[in-house]
């Protein structure tokens, strides 16, 4: 099998830029190796830049090299950095390391009856922007930033070897699909190898789900919340459950897997609830998987109204807060969902809180939490933050946390 692309991507060839920052930036780079430099950052150039060009960082008192990245001009956070203090070219070699090491981060979890985990998450792997999903013998890679075009030959072959994968699906960020179209990339491209269906069969923990790794969110799951779906599955056993947000119901059938008397899946999404149907029966036969259609703030309330009562509550929201002017209005979202939540747990139930929005840090988060619960009985007895595979390389690289309330 060979790899498709374009004659365009393989024809692109990065520049290098000599590049000079402000005091605070060199510092920043010094004290925390932090991936980011934004445009206000730099005071010189010595020339203009292409999204891809190696941008090398050199420290303004000794002359010397600090640091060096991928430069991308349609973005505030100008450059990339991929490597700090030693020299390197960024070449098969250096590449072929990066995944390497991430892959050898995931292998505790490949030891367990799991196929599908994130091999490559941006920053925190070294490689920003590019993140990387395994799917059984799929390889799905999601693009955010145009700064990986001139590397793709060196890259995706990388991955294929070290993941064993027969298949790559190509994922693109909406904000870069203009640019990747005009070099032969299209958002669901089959790049590698032949997939007869769009749907794949994936394994969590033994617990069987449909991805669909063509026009499935994201990459087409979402995998950060494996090790709490574990969790509540081992708790599960007879109780009576509720999943809000339940998306295509990773908590709901690991509930349903471990022996729940019921489970009731809720989402605004209608296809998503068939999918969440559909992942039920994939690995069980029973009547007791119910589904709810709607808003959930409103079907609480209904719920509260109606007197209904479950033994574990599972309130994952999406990000509330992607810009920092929703921060507000995110925590009154989150402040509201404990409350509502908090009334609809049986005594001596357990309520679990999520989020993922890393604008909303994991303290504030906590914060909200027991201020809304408050006046309630339910206490705080695990905090839970990533899972393995997606692994913390930096603080804005952090943004799921979940606390369990019991």
């Amino acid at each position: 099998m060979t790899l498709t692309l374009s004659e365009k991507i393989i024809s692109i060839v990065p520049k290098t830029i000599a590049v000079k920052l402000k005091t605070a930036a060199e510092k920043r780079i010094k004290k925390e190796q932090h991936p980011w430099i934004f445009d206000e950052s730099i005071i010189k150039q010595n020339k203009e830049g292409k999204a891809g060009d190696l941008a090398v960082i050199f420290d303004k008192r000794k002359d010397a090299f600090l640091a060096c990245g991928l430069y991308d001009p349609n973005s505030p956070i100008r450059i990339k950095l991929l490597q700090f203090f030693n020299p390197a070219k960024i070449d098969q070699e250096w590449i072929d390391e990066k995944i390497i090491c991430a892959h050898h981060i995931r292998k505790p979890l490949l030891q367990t009856d799991t196929n599908a985990y994130r091999l490559i998450f941006g920053e925190n792997d070294g490689l920003p922007g590019l993140i990387t999903d395994i799917y059984d013998d799929v390889a799905v890679v999601k693009l955010y930033s145009e700064i990986w075009f001139p590397y793709l030959v060196l890259l995706l072959p990388s991955i294929i070897a070290q993941a064993e994968c027969r298949k790559m699906v190509m994922r693109l960020s909406r904000n870069i699909t203009p640019a990747a179209n005009r070099v032969g990339l299209h958002d669901g491209d089959v790049i590698y190898g032949k997939l007869k269906d769009e749907n794949v069969i994936i394994r969590e923990h033994g617990v069987k789900f449909k991805v669909n790794v063509i026009k499935g969110h994201k990459t087409g799951f979402f995998l950060d919340h494996r090790h709490n779906r574990l969790a509540v599955g081992r708790m599960s056993k007879s109780k009576h459950v509720l999943d809000v947000f339940s998306y295509a119901g990773g908590f709901s059938v690991h509930a349903m897997t471990g022996g729940a008397a019921s489970v009731t899946s809720l989402d605004i999404s209608g296809q998503a609830l068939d999918l969440a149907q559909e992942n039920v029966k994939l690995n069980i036969d029973t009547q007791k998987h119910k589904v709810i259609c709607g808003d959930a703030f409103e079907e609480l309330s209904l719920m509260i109204t109606e007197k209904k009562k479950f033994d574990i509550v599972i309130i994952d929201p999406p990000a509330f807060a992607k810009r920092a002017k929703e921060i507000e209005k995110a925590i009154e979202s989150y402040s509201r969902l404990a409350k509502l939540g908090g009334q609809l747990v049986k005594r001596g139930g357990t309520l679990i809180l999520a989020s993922c929005s890393s604008r909303i840090t994991a303290d504030v988060f906590f914060k909200i939490n027991k201020e809304a619960l408050r006046y309630t009985s339910l206490k705080l007895i695990k905090k839970t933050f990533h899972d393995l595979d997606h692994p913390i390389g930096f603080k804005e690289g952090a943004y799921l946390k979940a606390g369990y309330y019991e």
